[in-house]
């Protein structure tokens, strides 16, 4: 008995409405409001302090950071009511008393009960240069996947690839400006192994229609991506909840300090399935892919 296939290709076009309007709200919201950039990419200290005095309020904290006089100090909780994680984005010079004299003010304003668990100085200069070299990493990935997929296929597979890679990638980027996550060096790490995530299950997908586009040259590519969008459609989904399970179990129980990696990688993983296959196939679709297109690229190759 033959499989009921689903049809992917029947929702193509409102899909990929719904995704220029995501993407178009992405780049509104990165143009205008912009990332929330961490110690790692705009320098300064930061800080993570434990308090063990429940009387302590993060008013309290906040007050005594105030009365420092270390300029832009943001106090914000960390994972529970004892943790806090304070942000200086003044650029200090080094000082090697600087956190034993924060210790000492915070001692006679909130008690001693308290302890400094981790500090991250980050100079202007290094922190732009981290800056620009993670811009040069997802820019120096994105254009190897297209080599790579110009190579492996043809040039029309490559357009697909890259449309979806940028998708998924905007689109991250775009929740993390609207919520105003904080963008570390951590995320830039989830962004490359998005890129990966994405581009492998695009050219599962892609393979398949290659394959199909030679052994059914009466069958349109409008149906033909239907086909091995279904015929591989039982790998993408145990990839991909297999996965989501592993990112979500790090979310919830990885700790504070790897919820922006896990998050950024669960949208990631979501938005690479979904433009595998409304991204990427539409766009084989519109540029009329078919068994000619093969066989004529693979004798100019030859």
């Amino acid at each position: 008995m033959e499989k009921k296939q689903i049809l992917f290709n029947k929702f193509y076009k409102s899909f990929n409405l719904i995704s220029l309007f995501l993407i178009l709200i992405s780049i509104i919201l990165l143009i205008f409001k912009g990332l929330n950039f961490g110690v790692d990419f705009k320098g300064g200290t930061l800080i993570e302090l434990r308090v063990n005095d429940s009387n302590v309020l993060i008013s309290d904290v906040r007050k005594s950071f105030s009365n420092m006089n270390l300029g832009d100090v943001s106090v914000k909780k960390f994972g529970n009511d004892k943790d806090y994680v304070i942000k200086i984005e003044k650029k200090i010079k080094t000082d090697p008393n600087f956190i034993d004299n924060i210790e000492k003010k915070l001692s006679s304003s909130i008690g001693e009960n308290f302890k400094i668990r981790r500090v991250e100085n980050v100079g202007p200069k290094v922190s732009s240069e981290l800056l620009k070299s993670g811009i040069i990493a997802i820019g120096l990935s994105l254009a190897a996947m297209l080599f790579y997929i110009w190579i492996r296929f043809e040039w029309q597979f490559s357009l697909g690839a890259i449309a979806a890679l940028f998708h998924d990638v905007i689109l991250t980027l775009g929740i993390f400006s609207l919520f105003s996550l904080e963008i570390n060096l951590s995320i830039v790490a989830a962004v490359l192994t998005i890129v990966g995530y994405s581009m492998n299950d695009t050219v599962v997908i892609f393979d398949r229609v290659r394959e199909n586009l030679k052994k059914h040259a009466d069958i349109k590519i409008f149906d033909l991506t239907n086909i091995s969008i279904n015929e591989t459609l039982s790998r993408t989904i145990i990839t991909s909840i297999t996965t989501l399970l592993a990112l979500t179990s790090i979310y919830f129980f990885g700790g504070q300090i790897l919820k922006g990696f896990s998050l950024a990688m669960i949208l990631g993983v979501v938005f690479g399935t979904y433009s595998s296959i409304y991204i990427a196939n539409p766009i084989l679709v519109q540029l009329r892919v078919s068994q000619r297109t093969i066989i004529k690229d693979e004798e100019e190759k030859n």
